[in-house]
């Protein structure tokens, strides 16, 4: 496997997009899932804006372990752009608050100033802090794969 490639393709992914689809899960284990715009710090820290009354928002509070995919939207079916994240996502506060909003507001093409992200405004900011990178194994899927063994499409864990 050529790691350095994934590694590569992962991260302008990653860089050339700006929305993520964040999977979450209710108390009760019901998945929900979420486009959401975000801004990245680096390829394990991403950061976004939701209203408080978000589902996705109510789910981490519950349960803060989601699933997070970037992709390209537009590539051919079959094509393998993706980057798949398991991550541990949170509310910010207090320090990590004026940080986040630091990244966030340098990036994002809002006019809006930091008070209306935080407690007393309408919207909060959340980071998600990635635990693990997955990309699809470049291992043409009609012949079983040699590092593998699978034939079928399959993940394999890469660092970003």
């Amino acid at each position: 496997m050529d790691m350095k490639r994934l590694r590569v393709e992962g991260r302008a992914l990653i860089d050339r997009n700006c929305f993520m689809t964040l999977g979450t899960a209710n108390a009760d284990g019901e998945p929900w899932a979420s486009p959401v715009y975000y801004v990245a710090d680096g390829y394990t820290t991403f950061y976004w804006i939701s209203s408080p009354e978000a589902t996705q928002v109510r789910n981490i509070a519950a349960r803060p372990q989601v699933g997070i995919v970037v992709f390209n939207s537009q590539q051919a079916p079959g094509s393998d752009e993706a980057v798949y994240m398991s991550a541990t996502a949170c509310e910010l506060t207090g320090h990590a608050l004026d940080r986040g909003l630091q990244i966030y507001l340098d990036k994002a093409p809002f006019s809006r100033g930091p008070e209306v992200f935080r407690p007393s405004g309408r919207y909060r900011a959340y980071r998600a802090t990635v635990t693990e990178h997955f990309m699809l194994c470049p291992q043409a899927s009609s012949e079983p794969c040699p590092e593998h063994g699978r034939v079928s499409d399959h993940r394999m864990a890469v660092s970003l």
